[in-house]
């Protein structure tokens, strides 16, 4: 099936590009609330599942055993920025268990916030396995293999046990039939899954529902650690981080990579996953403000932070507006 147009790029009076994609959201008793475009199709969720991935975390004893608070946890969950601070964080973690930045499999890149990018160029150092955005990830499965006992060497492949329980855990959390892994961008496996699946999965995190006792105070432990500390979600101006400051306990998001976005709100009972297909993250974003405006229950204060992502203008390099993003009419009134 094709799918709709999720959002448009107007310069000036004209629709210069258009994203199309699909969503779903879905109650943690599995009932589909909205669908759009084909919610059944396998999909990538990258790392839009961290919080999910990072329930082991919590499970295993590990956070517990390393003494790990909000900011560990939360950047664990994180794709940061690569700043000061997420760097100081996800060294605790790995000092606490033991080990160096060695450990880590997930490769380096430059820090995607730019001014730290820039300081770390003008300190001539270069990037490390800790700027990268999975760094915290990366840590937190160096805990869970140290939690349950075992070698943490090699723990980003399939077949260790580390991402074993990580492969269940997502079957378990979201009922896909998890077969033939691919490899993300950090070198764990990603596992693909549809939409709706997706969705689920995330109404159950955000309400503990149709979950053991354990996991659900897991899942709480993490969402209490990422609203939090936010800033260690993602970091300064950034979508997931401003969204969970403005907003708090009452919604969850994370991005991903290549256009996918996933998210809860707790007091709705809900789950989201939406995928674009050109992997275009800021038109995801647009489409998961919308999503958490249409579905949730806002102050006036809370409106206009949400509008100002349903609905971003663009300027071009001399700081001129020449347009904006806004939501597809598949999405509903535009205004």
């Amino acid at each position: 099936m094709s799918n709709p147009v999720l959002v448009e790029l107007m310069r000036g009076p004209l629709v210069e590009s258009s994203h199309c994609g699909a969503l779903a959201v879905v109650d943690a008793g599995g009932k589909t609330v909205l669908a759009l475009g084909d919610v059944e199709r396998p999909v990538f969720p990258r790392s839009a599942v961290k919080a999910l991935q990072a329930l082991a975390l919590v499970e295993s004893g590990a956070a517990e055993r390393y003494g790990l608070g909000d900011e560990e946890l939360a950047v664990a969950c994180a794709s940061h920025g690569g700043e000061p601070g997420h760097i100081a964080t996800v060294g605790r973690m790995l000092e606490r268990a033991g080990l160096e930045a060695s450990a880590l499999c997930c490769g380096a890149h430059w820090p995607l916030h730019q001014p730290s990018a820039q300081a770390l160029a003008r300190s001539g150092s270069a990037a490390s396995a800790l700027h990268n955005n999975c760094s915290g990830k990366h840590a937190g499965f160096l805990c869970v293999a140290g939690a349950i006992g075992v070698q943490h060497r090699n723990y980003v492949e399939p077949s260790h046990p580390v991402q074993q329980v990580v492969r269940a855990t997502l079957a378990e959390m979201t009922g896909a039939n998890l077969e033939r892994p691919a490899v993300d961008g950090c070198s764990v496996p990603t596992w693909a899954m549809s939409l709706r699946a997706l969705a689920l999965g995330f109404a159950r995190f955000g309400t503990g529902q149709g979950l053991s006792s354990a996991r659900a105070q897991a899942a709480a432990r993490l969402r209490e650690a990422c609203v939090a500390k936010p800033w260690h979600v993602a970091g300064t101006g950034r979508f997931c981080t401003e969204l969970m400051q403005g907003l708090g306990a009452r919604a969850f998001v994370k991005t991903g990579a290549e256009g996918m976005f996933c998210g809860a709100l707790p007091e709705q009972g809900l789950g989201f996953a939406i995928k674009c297909d050109d992997g275009a993250g800021r038109a995801a974003e647009v489409v998961a403000a919308g999503l958490v405006a249409r579905f949730g229950k806002w102050s006036g204060s809370e409106q206009i932070l949400l509008e100002r992502f349903i609905r971003p203008t663009l300027r071009n390099w001399n700081g001129i507006v020449v347009g904006g993003l806004r939501p597809g009419a598949a999405l509903g009134p535009r205004g």
